[in-house]
């Protein structure tokens, strides 16, 4: 059997919580500059060295080295009675302390260093100590005490007349407020430092004001105003040649684009700064960028990369011994595994980092790590234990006033009630939550909250307060450009109105969320990856419209809709495949006419299906569930009929749902639902009885619009899990197969068939068919190579994939019809098969498969690797920065969807007779995996199967396809022979019934 799989894709979106340093709340660093003489003694001079050797150590975050120089500068300073150096080395010590977590001790030092700027009645050194104890207490939560001192640090610049201090000190306090989130004030205070940093012509100071007005407007959701302003600070940071200011404001960058939802863009500007760090040797700065790049693939659903990059963060936090960021790092590994549906992993991680937290008394950091462990609660049904840490995490919040946190927590809490059920519990807590947010002028929290008190009111049934509140949601939205929460509050005000019956303005409301989501999409460029991940967020409006329309009987502009709302990255990239003069064109959704014109260029029945789901209340509260199948069917003679399939009774009465049927009826005739493991036994009774409840609800509806002629083609277009329904195999209420009395193909969209057929025109200027050309074009066949090593999960022992005889017998069958050699054994290396891609017009892969659900792209082809190449496991196939650099991944023996993605293919044909090729990430673009690469590279017409398959069913298969290729068959006709054949044969579908060919026929 030829199967592997690379992992379980469970997606759920959370929120990252993300720590941003505030530039003026930095402590200052006294240096030996300014000294007066330079003196005879050498004690003096000694302590001086020290002094500065300890300020080049914490500028390389060098904690515990800085730390010893100046305990060494210390205790010289001392002896010889120097207070005021004393002073300065004291401060310097509390830095030192703070950026090891120790904070109780590094006020102690500054509070030692305060006492001496007192008695030599220095005001200048006393105000920037009194601005670092400030620091220290903001670090311990204190911010109340925090904003005690820089008002004092504040009081002293004025006295003295030192604007450059007195900007600092507002600085500092606005940094503060801030951290309470007590936005207006904080946005005030950094104004005035802002005007006084312009009128005193100092650059750095004006830098360090720009990256806390940017970091405020980017916590206020206003994300176009926090842009601007760390572009004003990147233009400052090079005009000063600070690189160190620099690679802040890039990072800072960022994480303004990350929040904005580009995240193209946050990846570019987090690898400048990342890049920087790196020359100047800033490991603080180097593990902020590294994070925020996990942060950035984490929102893209790229997992691996995300967790790659969070344990380099992580280690250099270790590193060099800071706490803080260690704890960072913990809490964002913990998002990923939330994401990966790794409970256990993702509570482990934060209980580590809530450990940290507790140790050096980070009240910020406990509320993340708690809020977190409440969120993976929550998720688990765990209800109770989720209230536990978010009220652990409200005290903590309003112990420390911190108006912003105290927000969050309380709509946490009101989500878990609505989990639970209880709405007018829910609507209190998201009601003290919009409180706060009005309060403190958060103006992307109070969205939020008016969006949750929508979905409870929604929930309760009253829709008319429900529209209230996401119509001031959606104000909101447009008011800060917050287009991801406007195209939220536009797909649940369409959600509601249908609801409520008015449907028109429903139709409306919606239309305008789908011109949101492809604005947002049109702002990623081409990058494909982008594109998909986004499109996942936004499938639910196209879905509710398409009811919407329905309803009012406009069934040709609904589907029109389920088109539209499918594919859509994927038909971008096949038109920037097929014409770049006129991509734009070609990547438009297809009208109704146009939709009538490609059935009729195919000269096929499509058959395009939508799963509809809506809000039912089950045992005692709202839940989503699947409610109806939609079912349009086009004939080649532009004939449209819409039909409909009820799918509440699945859940209602069997207690399952669609993705559930598809699933036991797989297993049922003996398909192994994961790679090399232990098989499901067929069991025939149960098999053909699920494969006639999948018929009933599929075919049953539109079995009379179906082609009465066997030869005559129909073209399914599934969507999510009905990719991996057998359609060959559905049997009728007589139990004859679908494959009997029809001709079958699949594609992911209506209009990515017209794109693969104008791939096909493109490519092929002459008229000569493959079958034509069969005997004497370019062929190259691929069977049982040398395996490579795969460990199939995180912790297991890699194991070399098993030998294939029956590939190999298959290989050579085939090979002799084509009047070649195929390559087998050590002879099939991924670099040998790489070299000849290009060049073949039929490919066939007779090998294991291997399947990755989590991005898609991992899915390979299992090949020989080269003598010596590394063994492939989970926690190399990243990429990157991964320890297997991208010139090893090019000949590891895995030749990938991603590797295949940048190829230039030219083949008619490529057939991948392996397990599983044709799974992968199912998403709302369709399948993200081996075919859609290999699409995109430009096979029109590509064969992969749905589970792990039999070798010598399939080499039987195989060898019937292809001598009914030269029997000048098209595919679609050959292939379905060539099941009917085999069948006869091998009666269990799980051994004739798992292929399927995807694009175009002839």
């Amino acid at each position: 059997m030829r199967s592997c799989k690379l992992g379980l894709g469970v997606f759920i979106c959370l929120l990252a919580v993300v720590s941003t340093s505030l530039g003026s709340s930095l402590p200052i660093v006294f240096g030996a500059s300014r000294i007066l003489a330079q003196t005879t003694d050498t004690k003096k001079a000694e302590a001086d060295r020290l002094l500065q050797q300890g300020r080049e150590q914490y500028k390389t975050s060098e904690f515990e080295a800085a730390l010893k120089s100046w305990q060494q500068a210390l205790y010289l300073y001392r002896e010889i009675k120097d207070r005021k150096s004393e002073g300065k080395v004291l401060n310097n010590l509390g830095i030192a302390h703070r950026n090891l977590g120790e904070y109780a001790k590094a006020i102690e030092y500054y509070q030692q260093a305060l006492t001496i700027a007192r008695q030599i009645k220095d005001l200048q050194v006393e105000g920037k100590v009194l601005g670092n104890l400030g620091v220290a207490y903001r670090n311990l939560g204190n911010h109340a005490q925090a904003i005690k001192y820089y008002q004092q640090d504040l009081t002293i610049a004025r006295q003295i007349k030192d604007p450059q201090s007195e900007g600092q000190a507002l600085g500092n306090l606005g940094a503060a407020y801030l951290s309470l989130g007590d936005y207006a004030k904080g946005i005030e205070y950094n104004q005035q430092a802002l005007k006084i940093a312009r009128q005193i012509k100092d650059l750095q100071s004006e830098g360090t004001a720009l990256v806390n007005l940017g970091t405020a407007y980017n916590s206020l959701g206003e994300y176009e105003k926090a842009i601007d302003y760390h572009q004003q600070a990147l233009t400052i940071a090079r005009q000063i040649k600070n690189p160190q200011s620099e690679g802040t404001a890039l990072d800072n960058l960022g994480t303004a684009y990350n929040s904005f939802g580009e995240y193209e863009k946050a990846i570019d500007y987090h690898q400048q700064a990342l890049t920087i760090a790196r020359q100047i040797k800033n490991p603080q700065g180097e593990g902020n960028a590294l994070g925020g790049m996990g942060n950035a693939y984490r929102n893209l659903g790229d997992y691996a990369k995300a967790i790659d990059y969070h344990q380099q963060a992580l280690t250099i936090a270790r590193q060099i011994k800071n706490p803080q960021s260690e704890s960072q790092s913990l809490v964002n590994l913990g998002n990923v595994y939330y994401n990966l549906g790794d409970y256990a992993k993702a509570i482990e991680y934060n209980q580590q980092a809530l450990t940290i937290a507790h140790q050096i008394k980070d009240p910020e950091g406990k509320i993340a790590a708690l809020s977190n462990l409440g969120i993976a609660y929550n998720f688990l049904g765990n209800y109770a234990k989720a209230i536990d840490y978010y009220q652990q995490v409200l005290a903590i919040a309003r112990q420390i006033k911190n108006r912003q946190g105290e927000g969050k927590v309380l709509g946490n809490l009101g989500n878990v009630y609505t989990n639970q059920g209880n709405y007018t519990k829910a609507t209190e807590y998201h009601q003290q939550n919009l409180t706060i947010a009005r309060q403190i002028k958060d103006h992307q929290s109070e969205g939020k909250a008016l969006g949750n008190l929508g979905n409870a009111y929604a929930n309760l049934g009253d829709y008319a307060k429900a529209i209230k509140y996401y119509q001031q949601h959606l104000t909101i939205a447009r008011q800060i450009k917050d287009s991801q929460s406007e195209g939220n509050a536009l797909n649940n005000l369409g959600a509601a109105l249908e609801k409520s019956g008015k449907l028109p303005e429903a139709e409306k409301i919606l239309l305008l969320g789908i011109e949101v989501w492809e604005s947002q999409r049109q702002r990623l460029g081409s990058n494909d990856a982008f594109k998909v991940s986004i499109f996942e967020g936004q499938t639910n409006t196209y879905r509710i419209l398409q009811s919407v329309l329905i309803a009012q009987n406009k069934t040709d502009r609904a589907l029109e809709i389920a088109e539209q709302g499918r594919g859509r990255a994927f038909v971008e990239l096949l038109a920037s495949q097929v014409s770049s003069n006129s991509q734009e064109q070609l990547s438009n959704p297809p009208n109704i006419d146009q939709i009538k014109q490609i059935a009729k260029s195919q000269n096929a029945t499509l058959v395009q299906y939508s799963i509809i789901t809506d809000e039912f209340k089950v045992a005692g509260r709202q839940k989503a569930e699947e409610s109806e199948l939609y079912i349009w069917v086009i004939k080649p003679t532009g004939e449209v009929t819409f039909r409909k399939a009820d799918l509440k009774p699945l859940w209602q009465k069997e207690n399952i749902n669609l993705e559930e049927l598809v699933k036991i009826s797989r297993q049922s005739i003996g398909v192994r639902s994961r790679g090399i493991r232990v098989s499901h036994k067929p069991n025939p009774g149960k098999a053909q009885n699920n494969l006639k409840r999948l018929h009933q609800l599929l075919i049953n509806p539109i079995a009379d619009l179906l082609p009465k002629k066997e030869t005559d083609k129909v073209i399914f277009i599934p969507q999510n899990s009905l990719f991996l329904v057998p359609f060959p195999a559905l049997q009728d209420k007589d139990g004859k197969y679908l494959i009997e009395k029809h001709t079958i193909l699949t594609s992911p969209s209506i209009q990515v068939l017209d794109l693969t057929r104008q791939q096909r025109q493109k490519g092929r200027k002459s008229s000569r068919s493959v079958v034509a050309g069969l005997n004497f074009m370019s062929s190259l066949i691929v069977g049982n190579p040398t395996m490579p090593k795969v460990a199939l999960k995180v912790g297991d022992k890699p194991q070399q994939l098993t030998s294939l005889p029956g590939a190999e017998k298959e290989a050579k069958a085939i090979a002799s019809l084509f009047n070649t050699q195929a390559l087998i054994g050590n002879n099939a290396t991924e670099a040998a098969i790489v070299q000849r891609l290009p060049q073949a017009r039929i490919i066939h892969f007779a090998t294991h498969g291997l399947f990755d659900d989590i991005r898609g792209l991992d899915s390979a082809i299992a090949l020989a690797p080269s003598e010596g190449r590394l063994t492939i496991t989970p926690e190399n196939i990243s990429y990157l920065s991964s320890p297997l650099s991208k010139e090893d991944k090019k000949d590891d023996g895995l030749l990938t969807a991603e590797e295949i993605f940048d190829m230039k293919i030219n083949a008619d044909l490529v057939v991948l007779s392996a397990c599983d090729t044709g799974r992968g990430r199912i998403t709302g673009d369709g399948v993200i995996g081996l075919s859609r690469s290999l699409i995109s590279a430009g096979t029109p017409s590509v064969i992969v199967s749905l589970w792990a398959v039999d070798d010598g069913s399939t080499a039987f298969l195989m060898t019937e396809f292809y001598q009914n290729l030269q029997q000048s068959l098209d595919k679609a006709t050959a292939l379905r022979n060539a099941m009917l054949t085999t069948k006869k044969k091998y009666s269990n579908p799980s051994q004739w019934a798992a292929f399927t060919l995807i694009g175009e026929s002839e």
